[in-house]
């Protein structure tokens, strides 16, 4: 490491611009220049993002998001129940030998998202909101739609998102704290995964919407399943946004949707409108997930208060969450971030552990167990933690500076400086960069 610097001859202004590159290399290159028709239209559009490369940005970016909504649910039924929903679909879209797989997800906010090589997930928080296997279909075929449209690579292509996925993400900050740690702590894994959903357009999302009405209609489904998704979605977004604020980040909503669904179910898809919606399958196949409303909706109102910062109020509710179901993952993580954000870390990596016993193929809880143990200053612990982390889920460069805290706590200069370096060489602004940056300074290691 000492030797590979000095012969490279790194100096303070040229580090990080070095450091820097290998991000920026893995995610633009091999993009292709040029135009592609689109698969669904047959039109020429802009496209600089090769199929295999959107198959290439899913199967790098995807079990990190699954991981950040807390794994799928275990419950093979429901899985399989939707990968049979979802399958039934792709197979008569315009992009069938996508590799598509489909999931629940123990997250309890309301969303469902696609990543653009096919892998799609719906939250236990939407799920629960949806009345028959008919809503289902159009959910589902709502993403597949913008697979199918290419919106990720789109997007992309016109440069939207290329900052925001090399960058990456951090969130839940402590603010509170006097350690001079704890601004370093981000949460609980988050990379820049998310910014691959994050930003469709509000016509990107007529023409997905206009998808999942045709192909759900199209395999056998009533035009009454988009019309309940679409009229679902417009209710909450009036009573209840801080609930479903995250799906309308990445799927603009507004009543010309449904007015639309309503108008094309009319006119355009009227034979399909006795077709069925097979409500009673769907609440046989989801009736252990409807078991769990008590726990989810408590813990949807815990996480609305962690983000207002309100710690009090989220745990209250997560304790809420947790009386109705021990043993849900979720709420145990969220717990356990609620108390890293309170100080209180003893109690953090007592609900980290618990979470870890419930779910222990699940990467979250051992970070979450990490962050609380380097808080509470059992360094060596949490360097174990945050190396079955990576173990784990491979590919997170937090997970290496979080690494390089904890051997640094312990005295261990010369491996926080390895994990430091490793970390710069994929990551470069914010301040953890600037911290690992300070560190190889201080100890020689950066001219």
């Amino acid at each position: 490491f000492e030797r590979d610097l000095e012969r490279r001859g790194v100096t303070r202004r040229g580090f990080l611009k070095l450091a820097s590159a290998a991000t920026a290399t893995a995610l633009l290159t091999p993009l292709m220049d040029g135009c592609a028709k689109n698969p669904v239209t047959g039109e020429s559009q802009f496209m600089i993002v090769s199929p295999d490369q959107e198959i290439a940005l899913d199967k790098e970016n995807s079990p990190h998001q699954f991981s950040a909504d807390y794994g799928a649910v275990q419950d093979a039924r429901l899985n399989d129940y939707i990968t049979q929903v979802g399958m039934s679909i792709a197979k008569v879209s315009h992009r069938p030998d996508m590799p598509y797989s489909f999931r629940a997800v123990n997250a309890t906010y309301v969303n469902a998202y696609a990543f653009p090589g096919g892998s799609i997930a719906a939250t236990r928080g939407i799920l629960l909101e949806l009345q028959n296997e008919g809503e289902l279909a159009a959910l589902l075929g709502h993403e597949i739609g913008h697979v199918n449209y290419r919106h990720t690579a789109a997007r992309m292509s016109q440069g939207v998102l290329i900052s925001a996925v090399a960058m990456g993400a951090t969130a839940y900050l402590s603010s509170k704290s006097d350690s001079q740690m704890a601004p370093l702590v981000t949460g609980l894994g988050a990379i820049g995964s998310g910014a691959l959903l994050a930003y469709y357009s509000r016509s990107d999302e007529r023409q997905a919407d206009a998808y999942g009405l045709e192909k759900s209609t199209q395999i056998g489904y009533g035009t009454g399943g988009q019309i309940g998704l679409m009229n679902v979605l417009v209710k909450m977004s009036k009573t209840e946004p801080s609930v479903i604020e995250r799906m309308f980040a990445s799927h603009p909503m507004s009543s010309e949707r449904y007015e639309t669904a309503v108008q094309e179910a009319k006119t355009r898809y009227a034979k399909a409108a006795d077709q069925p919606l097979f409500r009673e399958r769907y609440m046989d196949n989801t009736a252990r997930l409807r078991r769990s409303r008590a726990t989810i909706e408590a813990a949807q109102k815990g996480e609305g208060a962690m983000r207002r910062g309100d710690t009090g109020e989220a745990r209250r509710r997560f304790t809420e969450a947790l009386a109705a179901d021990p043993n849900d993952y979720a709420a145990l993580v969220m717990m356990a971030s609620t108390l890293v954000q309170a100080e209180d870390y003893r109690e953090a990596q007592h609900f980290a552990g618990r979470a870890k016993q419930v779910y222990p193929q699940e990467a979250q809880a051992w970070h979450a167990s990490g962050v609380a143990r380097l808080m509470g200053g059992n360094y060596a612990a949490a360097y174990e933690d945050f190396d079955r982390y990576g173990k784990m889920l491979p590919g997170n460069p937090q997970t290496g500076f979080l690494k390089g805290l904890a051997l640094e706590a312990q005295g261990n200069t010369k491996g926080s400086a390895e994990e430091y370096y490793r970390y710069l060489q994929q990551v470069r602004q914010g301040d953890q960069a600037q911290y690992a940056y300070q560190r190889l300074r201080d100890w020689g290691y950066v001219r």
